[in-house]
């Protein structure tokens, strides 16, 4: 999946879920490049939107574990979450670990090696997968619910005693190498990759959860620091086990607390290096090889999903405003002038400030300038302050009553509890989000269009086919140095 999507990511994933190994378009993004828009006032008592009882148990070790009764008789979904993701590879030269690092994590183990692991898993009727992100890595199984105890031994077993031996290390990062290759063949995923490296200077957003090309080529040689980055991040204070279906929850908790109840440790203390503000406009141009559509991203830097400010609700209904089906724009570009054959909002929940943006595939190279001036237009008018105010009620309602239509099976739950403890680190994410979605006005889109989305904070890339002429005077995308950015230490809070 392209990062290039917009708004609640656990949504787009419930009804495509990402295969194993595959990473789960995120996307970057970085502070804030001027002021603090006042965040807007809820005109009523905080409400639950989430509509399952969540029963939160913490163990002593750290770990925590979500019970979430669902109706699916005889169904049971179970996902290991590990708020660790390509945010946190902050060493030059070990970009792309975290997806990597999902991949090994299917090697086995002494007890249950590779093989008998999926073996066992097939014969009790269970689909297992997983898929890593900027923030986190995600583990889920999904069967009957009388295989359940047998997916926690599993999970607990290989969460806590992954083996490997080196040649299955080099083999499987030959593998990873194949799928980066895969994975940018597709100009939308090259246009990502320099989007991130241009927006970027400092902070581990500016590489996709791939990694930089030269890092994913060394890995073959990583093992023993693959070694370590299992001891730094696959700990029970870094990881939350979700359980969504039919089950008994006391006898799953005792499952659960003898299985993991011995795993010990702490993941490490990392510092996360703060991009700064960006005070020019940027610009790049990706020529592909072969002919191909033209293409335009504008992204720019916001802030991070907190539970506590209302940047996620408004990015994830900024998007559709401006940039969706019901907006003028895309009346314009798409319905009218048909200028472009598609055009979306991007923007994803991050744990630190990230992107929002708009993508526009082309159909002629020589329309840049004119799909540029009428973005350039919409945000003009928002900055001045018009506002559609049944409009926005309208998308607010829809983002909300969309997401409670999507619940309607496990993984579409489980996923939605994925992607809002991720970047928060709270299971209740979700209802903070929906409540401050409820209190935005029109003022406050305005307020964060005056402030945000300016030239000096924007960055645009384009890509055009063999043969055709990118935009005059931007200059053609070459990858940047990879920064310093530090290291990590074993131990302590993140």
């Amino acid at each position: 999946m392209s990062t290039f999507v917009f708004g609640l990511a656990f949504m787009a994933l419930a009804a495509a879920p990402p295969t194993k190994g595959k990473p789960a378009a995120p996307r970057p993004a970085a502070p804030a490049a001027t002021a603090t828009v006042p965040s807007p006032t809820a005109a009523q008592p905080p409400k639950r939107i989430f509509p399952f009882p969540i029963e939160e148990h913490l163990l002593p070790n750290g770990l925590r574990v979500l019970l979430v009764k669902f109706d699916s008789p005889g169904l049971v979904g179970y996902y290991s979450l590990v708020r660790t993701g390509s945010r946190n590879e902050v060493e030059p030269g070990h970009t792309g670990f975290a997806h990597f690092f999902e991949h090994m994590m299917f090697r086995g183990t002494e007890k249950h090696p590779k093989e008998q692991y999926d073996e066992l898993l097939s014969q009790a009727g269970v689909s297992n997968n997983a898929f890593t992100t900027d923030d986190c890595t995600a583990f889920h199984a999904f069967g009957p619910t009388r295989a359940l105890p047998l997916i926690i031994e599993l999970e607990a077993d290989r969460f806590q005693n992954l083996k490997y031996p080196e040649d299955d290390f080099r083999t499987e990062a030959k593998a990873v190498l194949g799928e980066y290759n895969k994975n940018y063949s597709n100009p939308t995923e090259k246009m990502e990759e320099a989007l991130l490296d241009t927006a970027f200077s400092v902070h581990p957003y500016k590489h996709t959860t791939m990694g930089f090309k030269a890092d994913v080529e060394a890995m073959p040689s990583r093992y023993a620091y693959s070694l370590e980055f299992f001891k730094r991040w696959y700990r029970p204070d870094n990881t939350t086990l979700i359980v969504v279906g039919d089950f008994d929850a006391a006898s799953t908790l005792q499952l659960i607390e003898k299985a993991y109840g011995s795993w010990s440790g702490r993941s490490a203390t990392i510092a996360i290096p703060s991009e700064p503000p960006q005070t020019r406009k940027k610009a790049v141009n990706v020529s592909w090889a072969n002919p191909t559509q033209p293409r335009l991203v504008l992204a720019w830097h916001t802030p991070e999903t907190r539970v506590s400010t209302p940047w996620a609700a408004l990015q994830n209904v900024l998007g559709p405003y401006l940039f969706g089906p019901t907006s003028p724009l895309y009346n314009d570009l798409v319905l009218e002038r048909q200028l472009v054959t598609s055009l979306s909002g991007t923007y994803w929940d991050h744990r630190d400030p990230n992107l929002f943006g708009v993508f526009a595939t082309l159909k002629s190279e020589e329309s840049f300038g004119e799909v540029q001036k009428a973005i350039d237009a919409t945000l003009a008018e928002l900055r001045a302050g018009k506002v559609d105010a049944k409009r926005l009620e309208d998308i607010k309602s829809n983002q909300k009553y969309g997401l409670l239509n999507s619940f309607d099976e496990i993984e579409s739950v489980g996923l939605a509890l994925v992607f809002s403890i991720s970047p928060t680190g709270d299971p209740r994410a979700l209802d903070a989000l929906f409540n401050h979605m409820d209190a935005l006005q029109p003022k406050d889109l305005v307020e964060f269009a005056k402030t945000r989305l300016i030239d000096t904070n924007s960055t645009a890339v384009t890509l055009v086919g063999a043969g055709a002429k990118p935009p005059p005077g931007i200059p053609e995308y070459t990858p940047q140095p990879a920064p310093s950015t530090g290291d990590a230490k074993k131990g302590g809070a993140r």
